[in-house]
């Protein structure tokens, strides 16, 4: 059975995700919160320091009436968005030396959520504790206000005994943007632990720092762990540094998908146009499906012509986003006229496909296309799709008079919008395929 504080827990991460139209009410008693968080399962304690961060129903990622919901949720959100006294301040700083690690890690997340950067001394005071677990939660306040006043004082535990110190000291001076400590934060890519490497590869990406691009490079090409590796591409795509290139072209080979998936990624963000040879053969044989997609997305990013031939033969995957993300990479190039491929997948099973399609054929104008665009509107239900295909029809030349006729007479509101612009000689508000996938690059 679920402990009670478990179960208190549970309900504060549900309020703190649902955003309440009520008037604010006063903040709930923090001592009672933390009471509560002492000895909760892991999962439960992540989920609630995470609801710190905020995201209510207004923002598409809730619903307003959730399965679990609790009363505190008014008071919570005005703990969120509201100052914090001086008696919760101290209350929290006192428990970042806490024995339960649930309340150490609520503390933590609470002030750096807060941002009262006026407490970092006495936060950056607790990194002298013998304490190894209070001076990891100490950082975690610290980075997440990006406090770079205490930068001194977080560099001095770059070297701690703890694995989980130096690994959080790292991450902080990163995300405080302390770009004098990138040389200590690199010496830390040869760390015996992975978690303190992955963190350094992380900070110097944050930090943009070039003079790390060398070593970067050498945890891409020869760290033991995948994610060191990963993040390690990561931080080369943030340098935007060119000598990062040849080291991220390896980067292609790693045995590891997710490392091969962000090297595309970086490529793409270092502009590598002179990658496109080593790319092609990756978007056509790669096993993972993701990295396939990636390279469709890097390539028209690219714009990379000599990859057109290619692209239009992706259209063929058996995986829709890697269809989906062939037939934008070909709009993004506009080759002339519009691969038979291309005019082929606005016909594609997948609804989405279909739109990237119309959209690049849109993008493309090539008239040789309208008679396939007639036909597929005709044919097609989605009325997003439609309102592409007229788009495609509006961009490439005369729209037809039976198309015109078939947008007047629609169900769709906005088709039928659509129709009255035509006739007006005006351009309708169109329905955009996003340049996607780009990977999520925050590691």
């Amino acid at each position: 059975m679920i402990a009670r504080s478990s179960l208190l827990i549970l309900a504060v991460a549900v309020a703190l995700s649902v955003e309440d139209p009520s008037p604010a009410a006063v903040p709930p008693n923090l001592g009672t919160l933390l009471a509560a968080a002492r000895g909760v399962p892991d999962a439960v304690c992540l989920l609630a320091a995470d609801g710190v961060a905020g995201g209510g129903w207004g923002s598409g990622f809730q619903a307003p009436a959730l399965p679990v919901r609790s009363d505190l949720r008014t008071s919570i959100r005005a703990l969120r968005e509201g100052a914090l006294s001086s008696g919760e301040t101290r209350g929290l700083v006192a428990s970042l030396a806490a024995s339960d690690a649930c309340e150490r890690h609520l503390a933590a997340v609470l002030l750096g959520r807060a941002g009262d950067r006026s407490v970092a001394p006495e936060i950056a005071g607790r990194l002298a504790s013998s304490s190894a677990p209070e001076r990891a939660a100490a950082l975690v306040a610290l980075g997440m206000m990006e406090a770079a006043e205490e930068a001194d004082a977080i560099a001095r535990v770059l070297g701690d005994p703890s694995a989980d110190v130096r690994a959080n000291a790292a991450w902080a001076l990163g995300r405080a943007e302390v770009r004098t400590t990138a040389p200590r934060i690199q010496a830390l890519l040869r760390d015996e632990v992975s978690v303190v490497r992955a963190a350094a590869a992380v900070a110097l990406g944050r930090l943009e720092s070039r003079e790390s691009v060398p070593a970067l490079v050498a945890s891409l090409r020869g760290d033991d762990d995948a994610e060191v590796r990963r993040v390690a591409a990561w931080a080369l795509g943030q340098t935007q540094d060119r000598a990062g290139v040849d080291g991220l072209l390896a980067g292609l080979r790693d045995r590891n998908a997710r490392v091969r998936e962000m090297a595309v990624w970086a490529l793409a963000e270092n502009e590598a146009r002179d990658a496109a040879d080593a790319l092609v053969p990756l978007m056509r044989h790669d096993p993972d499906r993701r990295v396939r997609k990636t390279t469709a997305w890097a390539l028209g990013e690219l714009e990379v012509e000599k990859a057109v031939p290619v692209l239009a033969g992706v259209l063929a995957d058996s995986d829709p986003e890697v269809r989906e993300t062939a037939a934008w990479a070909l709009g993004q190039i506009e080759p002339r006229p519009a691969p038979a491929a291309l005019v082929k997948a606005i016909t594609d099973t997948d609804s989405e496909v279909r739109l990237a399609a119309a959209w690049a054929l849109s993008q493309i104008g090539d008239p040789a296309a309208v008679p396939a665009l007639v036909r597929a509107f005709r044919a097609e239900k989605d009325e997003k799709v439609r309102r592409a295909e007229i788009r495609a029809l509006g961009e490439v030349g005369e729209m037809p008079d039976e198309v015109v006729k078939e947008m007047l007479d629609s169900k769709d509101a906005r088709t039928r919008e659509m129709g009255v612009r035509s006739l007006a000689g005006r351009r309708a508000p169109w329905p955009w395929p996003w340049p996607r996938p780009r990977p999520r690059p925050a590691p």
